[in-house]
């Protein structure tokens, strides 16, 4: 490592922990030749994941973008959206894509919302999907009451078994 103070190629390391929850290495350095010292941070170096716009342009994947949405559609829930993005963002970095539609990133958030609270899911669905009326609506949450309704008669039929 390059000092940064008189540029001799060579540094040690003083001492190395983690930083910013494991996903950094913070690591204080000295100079051989003028004896200053200075801190470094090693982070895991990711793929760029390319998003395909709906219109076809191509941006880089904003985690801080992605956050935003979320908030919007969880304003006063009980829901954490930047646990939402960090899964998602965790989920992309995991897999071997190197490009993904906005779309399905939507329906990912979706997915995640559907699990968590129906009511940011309608919120962000209404968006996302780009509810025209409130027949839009309506059409929504008939279907999730109808999905709902059948869990519960599978856990009813399923605690008579018991």
């Amino acid at each position: 490592m390059k000092c940064p103070v008189c540029n001799f190629t060579d540094s040690r390391v003083l001492d190395s922990r983690p930083a910013q929850d494991g996903a950094s290495i913070k690591r204080r350095r000295e100079c051989p030749s003028c004896g200053k010292r200075f801190t470094t941070y090693e982070v895991i170096d990711t793929v760029p994941i390319a998003v395909v716009k709906r219109d076809g342009r191509r941006e880089f994947f904003d985690k801080h973008k992605l956050t935003v949405g979320i908030e919007r559609a969880c304003q006063k829930r009980p829901v954490s959206a930047a646990d939402i993005a960090a899964d998602i963002e965790t989920e992309l970095q995991n897999s071997i894509v190197t490009e993904i539609s906005s779309m399905d990133i939507g329906e990912m958030v979706l997915q995640r919302l559907k699990e968590v609270d129906i009511v940011s899911y309608i919120r962000f669905a209404s968006v996302y999907r780009e509810f025209q009326d409130m027949d839009s609506f309506v059409e929504e949450i008939n279907r999730l009451g109808k999905k709902g309704r059948r869990r519960a008669a599978t856990r009813s039929a399923g605690d008579k078994n018991d």
